[in-house]
């Protein structure tokens, strides 16, 4: 029996991790949400979620066991993940990416993990619900496009 031809990314591949970029259309500034809030955290931070998007990348996302850095997200909130940090004062910080097998992009051929927003919030608080539909929007947003993705 010959072997089946593979037509698109596996969720058992190792991911490339990219950032999203708002589109003209939607931001005349283009911009990356995600990116920017990564860059606005404190270096500490940065530093472990870098290592954490690189660790859960390679592993790939489906096999990381994550000890509480990399949760998939539940309710409204399903099919996205979060990376988890906390930072001076306990403070809490969070990255939203997304996992793609659908993109269609001409420097992109593994599968994507997308970056896609981060918030950070004090300790022993919870984020509203209108933070999380910015999320979702931000994903509907991404996900509308893809001839190609807008990424950078």
């Amino acid at each position: 029996m010959p072997a089946q031809a593979r037509t698109r990314p596996s969720p058992a591949d190792e991911h490339e991790v990219v950032y999203f970029q708002r589109h003209v259309d939607d931001d005349p500034a283009r911009a990356k949400p995600g990116r920017e809030a990564l860059r606005s955290f404190p270096a500490g931070v940065r530093a472990k979620m870098a290592a954490t998007l690189t660790a859960v990348a390679s592993a790939p996302p489906q096999r990381f066991s994550g000890g509480g850095y990399w949760e998939a997200m539940h309710g409204d909130m399903t099919g996205y993940y979060e990376i988890r940090a906390d930072g001076p004062g306990r403070h809490h910080y969070r990255l939203f990416c997304l996992l793609d097998y659908d993109a269609v992009h001409p420097d992109h051929d593994k599968p994507l993990l997308v970056v896609l927003a981060g918030l950070d919030k004090p300790f022993r608080t919870t984020f509203s619900d209108a933070d999380y539909a910015r999320v979702r929007a931000l994903g509907d947003e991404y996900r509308a496009r893809n001839a190609p993705r807008s990424l950078v």
